[in-house]
């Protein structure tokens, strides 16, 4: 009896733990079994604006200007004679026309000068009738014989001298007068009175700047471009610009590209022929677009490339589910009627594709979505 359960309590111990261990095997197994069943993934609902439908656009790609309005025409009035400024006619808005007088100088001085130079003219003149008469009579007096060769090549040197001293008289006499003429202040072009940078009473030099007059009539904007961006401007292509205190934009035109460079910066000067407008003021800025080149192609919105592995890719919406997509792209731009910026995809897409927007932001490849609509790519 004491045999039999000195051997039995051990087998039941082997039974309890080889039965613990089927249930445990059995449990992995399971569990194994369920582990290999693929879990179904959540679908990802989309709204109207996270699905881009792909197209081909005009794509227009632009560069960014700026620089400051100039009028075409300017001028500035300096004094041509040192004098003081006895009267301005005109103030800063004042509408002239060319020729027109905008002031004077003091001329006593000069009206003096012109007096002095005319008395002078006139004494070389009696001078010079002298010497004449004096030569005629020697020329008589030297064929009859009563005095020599000599005297009578005294007499032409004589005669020959006054007359250089009228000449040099008469000369002064036009100096002295345009001195009188320059004390008269005119308008070299028509236009409007820009600065008014002297007072009557004040006395200035030769060359000091007295009045500046711009001519609204032809407006240009002079943009600084770096030498990289120049090779792609032509003459004639049309830019879109902000000016400073205009509430519409302004329509401009490429009109000159200078051939050399700005020093220090190198950077090229282009000229664009503003079109006219009421608001446009001399020395304003202004910003904005030029318009390079139109390229019709396949693009979609920069904002839905999606750049965080190596190459650059897409999500593509295909058979309810999203799909990366590598693409190959091509230039940037916009639309002609604005909008975000557009990268043209040469490579990797086909209009009429729908893919992610860049809103959604990141989602994993083969992930099930529902579409509930699909939005333009220029929306977005």
């Amino acid at each position: 009896m004491k045999r039999a359960l000195k051997w039995a309590l051990p087998l039941l111990l082997i039974l309890l733990l080889a039965l613990l261990v089927g249930r445990g095997l059995s449990a992995r197994k399971a569990e194994q079994v369920q582990a290999a069943v693929p879990r179904a993934q959540p679908t990802l609902d989309l709204a109207a604006t996270d699905v881009i439908e792909v197209q081909r656009q005009s794509l227009v790609r632009t560069l960014a200007i700026s620089g400051e309005v100039k009028a075409v025409q300017t001028a500035v009035v300096k004094a041509k004679v040192a004098a003081e400024v006895r009267e301005l006619s005109v103030r800063e808005g004042d509408t002239v026309r060319a020729g027109q007088v905008l002031g004077r100088l003091d001329d006593t001085e000069y009206a003096a000068r012109l007096r002095q130079a005319r008395e002078q003219a006139a004494s070389a003149q009696a001078q010079l009738d002298i010497a004449e008469r004096t030569l005629a009579n020697n020329r008589a007096l030297v064929e009859q014989g009563f005095i020599s060769k000599n005297a009578l090549d005294t007499s032409v040197s004589n005669a020959a001298a006054a007359r250089a001293s009228l000449l040099a008289a008469q000369a002064n006499i036009d100096l002295a007068r345009k001195a009188m003429e320059d004390t008269v202040l005119r308008a070299p072009i028509a236009g409007q009175v820009a600065q008014r940078l002297v007072q009557p009473g004040e006395r200035v030099a030769v060359d000091t700047k007295l009045l500046e007059v711009v001519d609204l009539s032809e407006i240009e904007l002079a943009a600084a471009l770096a030498p990289e961006d120049v090779g792609a401007v032509r003459i004639g292509q049309q830019a879109l610009l902000k000016v400073d205190g205009l509430a519409e934009p302004v329509r401009a035109r490429v009109a000159r590209i200078n051939p050399g460079t700005q020093p220090g910066t190198r950077a090229v000067m282009v000229y664009f022929a503003v079109e006219a407008h009421p608001d446009l003021r001399h020395g304003l800025f202004a910003t904005g677009t030029l318009e390079l080149e139109r390229q019709e192609a396949v693009a979609i919105p920069e904002s839905a490339v999606r750049l965080d592995q190596p190459l650059p890719y897409v999500l593509v919406v295909a058979d309810g589910r999203v799909l990366q997509r590598p693409v190959t792209l091509g230039a940037r731009g916009s639309t002609e009627a604005g909008g975000p910026p557009l990268v043209i995809v040469t490579e990797g897409l086909q209009a009429g594709e729908r893919i992610l927007a860049g809103s959604v932001g990141l989602v994993r490849d083969g992930t099930p979505v529902k579409l509930t609509a699909v939005a333009p790519a220029s929306s977005h």
